[in-house]
């Protein structure tokens, strides 16, 4: 018997194609999935215990989530010059992907284009694809630490285009976009009747130093138009937890939740006590883990210095990714022969979009340990092939 299923067009994310395989071969040290290597804080698995014994997780919360997490994501908004309703404008979500799924299951009709930059986030496109939606790439300018071109930008918008959907902070590139270039994006969205989706789940890890994070949610003439999402998962080591939320115009918002209602019902109810006390007790943990990032970050800089012959690199301002370029065309047989003889995994960079070819993606949210031993390997690897 043969069916012909919707999902047959999708593919599995590389980064997880790379897990699976890399598990199959012992003793591999894995410089692919971007897990921070820290735990939940002990804070927050306290404050869950306590819920779970006074019996608060076991039943569904209210579709947008719980009232008090509601609050508490207002209040947040409202530190950062963002400014929405609680009741009608925030959606609590089983983490960043599925607030990315339900905002394009509600805004795309089948055909619908989104602009997507390129290399950007792996999962997107297969995201666009599932809610019938077709990714038009914009390629990133790599010679000037893959920023917008704005110009490039105004080409591809036409009658189809619905949405532009990135990344700020960039995963994989680790760029942060120039208020400016934002702006225009804006002005884009504004003058075409766009749709901007903007995941921000990167915002905490910010190198550059007397920055001030710019977010499009921050404009009020742009509400209608701008969904904002963020995640516990990476700030707050809680990528199992699964929890996130988004924020949009309250008319747009109350689409959304439909769309949210008929994926999960609700997000996790132990989850979003966990959000709670994330973001009630947990802000030092953020602060404390900062310098453990940045030291991570100049250390796996250091290690590819010392095989600059192989890779060449912008040095990541955000994230905790690096997106060296490659001396091959083929990231994903370059990936392979690092996977099966150096016992490396990494991600090849066309997973992240056609412009992400010939480069690779490290992640070094892992500990100095293992990223010292996974370039060891690599360092032997590459030695044995002059």
């Amino acid at each position: 018997m043969e069916f012909n299923f919707r999902s047959q067009g999708l593919q599995l994310s590389p980064i997880k194609k790379m897990e699976l395989l890399a598990s199959k071969i012992p003793g591999v040290i894995s410089l692919a999935q971007g897990i921070p290597s820290f735990e939940t804080p002990e804070i927050v698995k306290e404050r869950v215990i306590e819920a779970i014994l006074e019996n608060k997780t076991s039943k569904y919360s209210l579709a947008p989530g719980l009232s008090q997490l509601r609050e508490i994501v207002e209040e947040k908004l409202a530190q950062d010059k963002m400014f929405y309703d609680y009741e009608k404008e925030i959606i609590i979500t089983c983490g960043a992907i599925e607030a990315i799924a339900a905002t394009l299951l509600t805004i795309l009709e089948v055909g619908d284009e989104v602009i997507i930059p390129s290399p950007t986030y792996t999962t997107y496109q297969e995201v666009l694809k599932l809610a019938g939606g077709r990714p038009i790439f914009l390629n990133l300018d790599e010679e000037n630490f893959w920023s917008f071109d704005l110009e490039k930008f105004k080409k591809l918008i036409n009658p189809k285009t619905k949405a532009i959907l990135f990344c700020n902070p960039n995963n994989p590139t680790g760029t942060i976009y120039a208020k400016d270039q934002l702006l225009g994006v804006g002005e884009l969205a504004e003058k075409h009747n766009l749709f901007v989706i903007s995941d921000e789940v990167y915002k905490d890890f910010i190198y550059r130093e007397n920055y001030s994070f710019f977010s499009l949610a921050q404009i009020p003439e742009l509400r209608e138009r701008i969904i904002r999402i963020f995640s516990f998962s990476k700030a707050y080591a809680m990528t199992g937890w699964r929890i996130g939320f988004l924020h949009t115009d309250k008319k747009l918002a109350q689409e959304i939740l439909k769309v949210h209602d008929c994926l999960v019902t609700c997000a996790p109810v132990v989850s979003q006590y966990a959000a709670i006390a994330a973001f009630e007790k947990a802000d030092n943990f953020i602060k404390t883990n900062f310098n453990s990032y940045l030291i991570r970050r100049d250390l796996i800089c250091q290690r590819l210095d010392r095989l600059n012959k192989i890779f060449s690199y912008y040095k990541p301002e955000s994230a905790y990714f690096v997106f060296p370029k490659i001396n091959e065309t083929d990231s994903w047989q370059f990936a392979l022969k690092l996977l099966e003889q150096a016992k490396v995994a990494v991600v090849p960079g066309v997973a992240f979009g056609p412009n992400g070819e010939g480069h690779i993606r490290l992640a070094f949210g892992v500990s100095s340990e293992i990223i010292n031993e996974a370039f060891d390997r690599l360092e032997k690897y590459f030695s044995t092939k002059k």
